[in-house]
């Protein structure tokens, strides 16, 4: 059986061969070609980080507090998730993804050119640098997006009130979307690597690190080994920030980052609760 392979030269081999990354990259280019350039993959790998990233908290919100070296970091103990949420959630990230994503990709194939991989992987540096480029663009369009609608009424129940429907954010709730909310978030992540020339390496890093990210933010559990607190300076929000958020609608509106909540005032530390609460009813 004879399979066609994207034709390298020894020319891009030696131009690339002092990288890093090099042999990886090669790796996936000579083995796994077909589903890296599918335009399936970006959908696979969301979609599976998504899941193996929720899972492990999933199982400790149903162990509570049977396993209390984890339960007593859990930051609204007296609310926890039922497997009937659980399912409902989670359910809603497969109808979206079934029912709209996959068949928008489909229809894109017949539409869009086919993919061609660069031969040459990425440095470290254009790794590192891009990827935060792309978090932090992505921070500043969700920002604004977030803020407007929980400001306007109208947009909050159409399109963004789903999102909230429980006040204690458990992992599956990360992506139980309304499909504008969806269509909006998948827009950036396609066009923010393009707008930045991203390799499509750099490219899956980013995807799968926001959603570790965003997972992370809705565990409920605020783990001393989190990223808000790997990373100094307060520079991310994390669970904390974002559960306070689910408590507190008005504040906390950037996914990742703090810089935004902190210069528009809208960042609330928990126990720093002193505005009235503010949520739109479903």
């Amino acid at each position: 059986k004879r399979l066609i392979q994207p034709v390298f030269t020894q020319w891009d081999a030696m131009v690339s061969s002092d990288r890093l990354l090099q042999p990886l990259w090669d790796y996936f280019l000579f083995n796994h070609y077909f589903l890296i350039s599918s335009p399936f993959f970006p959908v696979i790998l969301c979609f599976s980080s998504y899941f193996f990233s929720s899972l492990p908290f999933a199982v400790l919100d149903l162990l509570g507090d049977m396993v209390p070296s984890i339960h007593h970091y859990k930051i609204q103990q007296e609310r926890r998730p039922t497997m009937g949420m659980m399912a409902k959630s989670f359910g809603r990230a497969v109808y979206n993804h079934l029912i709209f994503v996959l068949p928008a990709v489909l229809t894109q194939t017949c539409f869009m050119p086919s993919v061609v991989l660069p031969s040459s992987a990425p440095t470290v540096v254009e790794v590192l640098i891009d990827g935060l480029a792309a978090l932090l663009l992505f921070d500043t369009q969700y920002y604004m997006w977030h803020f407007v609608h929980h400001k306007h009424p109208q947009l909050y129940r159409w399109v963004h009130a789903i999102h909230h429907e429980y006040m204690a954010p458990f992992s599956w709730n990360t992506q139980q979307l309304s499909i504008p909310e969806l269509i909006t978030l998948g827009f950036w992540s396609n066009l923010d690597p393009i707008l930045l020339k991203c390799h499509p390496f750099t490219t899956w890093c980013v995807t799968i690190i926001s959603v570790w990210m965003s997972v992370e933010d809705h565990i409920g559990y605020d783990l001393p080994w989190g990223l808000n607190h790997l990373v100094p300076f307060g520079l991310l929000g994390g669970a904390p920030a974002h559960d306070m958020h689910h408590q507190k609608p008005n504040s906390n509106y950037a996914p990742f980052f703090s810089h935004w909540d902190r210069l528009f005032g809208t960042a609330i530390l928990p126990g720093k609760i002193t505005e009235k609460k503010v949520m739109y009813s479903l």
